[in-house]
């Protein structure tokens, strides 16, 4: 194992403000001809969250009320328009979305998005698909039994998008749309950049097969994959693979030499998917998860529903394919934690990672984006609201060292004052054009703003 070279990683601390403008205008030139998709892995349900259907649907509880599948449809949207602005045209067939379902969740993800009139969104360019299954085994081996006449399988993880993109047509519909570039993320972080042309624009600058979005680190035990090379491969190497010695070791300037946490966002040449999917997909190992498997006695046709995990599924992993990359072709983009990863695991009452974790992270990212624009914020009474700071990761308690990436030894930052904050992502993508309405002026929360003609 050892750490990312220098010259496949930048920063979106280091970039200057013109090399990000010059990589979002060649993103919005790709999205203008139609050659830039979107793909959503949104087949987990919401079992963490003591709910029966897909995590997409799910509301942390912001002032709008709307759903993460809602969120991400309008942060499209504006996308969208952003690319048309940027271009001076409309652009040539919109983003397709390509959402991949499981088995349980490819029904409900349908309807509600119909049911919803897909957000206004063209129907035309939601493409929803259906990942595969795997066989449940027991640890002794033996294939568990859903019925008395069929086989207790589960989903095959979200590297088994790899199968499905031949399987379920995607790749061909992304050829005959013409579309050449394919940014990739997951459905549970609620402060996502769907189609991020920062991030995009870097890779297609650096001609790039492979692009993966990271944070960094918070700290040297934090339970996060890390991006790095091992035998002269790109890959991500699980938190519980990675020594000691290794997850404890820094630079010079303090920072951590093992640093570039994966959060599941990546960008891929439709070329090189295909080069996966017809060459590489079945090198893909199978990682096992020890799980608790409802399953049928063969002998006396009981369903037994253990207590403790009994058995093994087995799941592919989507970054899996980084080695297939050559290394001139895969780069780096960091980003900020706070500004771009808040995933939604658990169910309030956990450590980190719960409704209130992410409806408090949105909040304190739209803050930032009013600041950012000039205005200035009271309370009811007229007083200045302080800083919020976004929600911190759960530490590890036996690690004392604290940096920058961790907002507060508190994870769910019980006792800081949040406000309701909620700027539309029609009104905004990433806090752009606030400052033409919003400068100098004063608002009082709680703030939700649809429209800036309201200003």
């Amino acid at each position: 194992m050892s750490p990312l070279p220098p010259h496949i990683f930048e920063s979106i601390l280091t970039a200057s403000e013109r090399e990000k403008s010059d990589y979002e205008k060649l993103a919005f030139q790709k999205i203008s001809e139609g050659k830039m998709a979107v793909l959503l892995l949104a087949g987990g349900q919401g079992t963490r969250l003591g709910v029966s259907y897909p995590k997409g649907m799910y509301k942390v509880g912001i002032p709008s009320d709307k759903s993460l599948f809602q969120l991400q449809a309008e942060r499209l949207l504006k996308l969208q328009k952003l690319a048309e602005e940027s271009c001076g045209c409309p652009s040539k067939n919109g983003i397709p979305w390509y959402i991949m379902t499981s088995e349980g969740t490819i029904n409900p993800t349908l309807e509600f998005f119909q049911r919803n009139h897909y957000f206004g969104l063209d129907p035309q360019n939601v493409f929803v698909f259906q990942q595969g299954t795997l066989p449940c085994f027991s640890f002794e081996g033996k294939m568990l039994l859903a019925t008395k006449s069929e086989l207790q399988r589960a989903p095959d993880g979200n590297g088994g998008l790899y199968r499905a993109l031949k399987n379920e047509g995607v790749l061909a519909d992304m050829t005959k749309r013409g579309v050449e570039f394919v940014q990739l993320y997951c459905v549970d972080n609620i402060l996502v950049r769907i189609g991020d042309p920062v991030f995009a624009g870097y890779c297609l600058s650096r001609k790039a097969d492979v692009g993966n979005k990271v944070v960094p680190k918070g700290f040297p035990s934090e339970a996060v994959g890390i991006t790095c090379k091992v035998n002269g491969r790109y890959q991500v190497v699980e938190y519980s693979e990675i020594t000691e010695n290794a997850a404890e070791m820094r630079e010079e300037d303090g920072s951590l030499t093992y640093s570039a946490a994966n959060i599941c966002i990546h960008f891929f040449t439709v070329d090189f998917l295909y080069k996966v999917v017809n060459e590489h997909e079945r090198e893909l190992v199978h990682h096992i998860a020890k799980k608790k498997i409802p399953f049928i006695d063969p002998a006396s046709g009981d369903l037994v529903s253990p207590p403790k995990p009994n058995g093994i599924k087995m799941e592919k992993f989507v970054f899996d394919v980084f080695r297939f990359a050559k290394s001139s072709k895969f780069v780096v983009w960091e980003c900020i934690r706070e500004d771009e990863f808040a995933p939604l695991k658990n169910a309030e009452g956990a450590a980190d990672f719960t409704p209130t974790h992410c409806r408090n992270a949105l909040y304190a990212l739209h803050q930032k984006f009013l600041l950012a624009a000039g205005a200035s914020l009271i309370d009811e009474d007229g007083n200045a609201v302080p800083l919020m700071t976004s929600p911190a990761i759960a530490k590890d308690s036996n690690n004392n060292n604290n940096n920058n990436n961790t907002s507060s030894e508190n994870p769910s930052n019980e006792k800081l004052p949040f406000f309701d904050i909620e700027i539309s992502p029609s009104v905004s993508y990433a806090g752009e054009g606030l400052d033409r309405i919003l400068s100098n002026k004063v608002l009082q929360v709680p703030i939700t703003i649809n429209e800036l003609s309201d200003y």
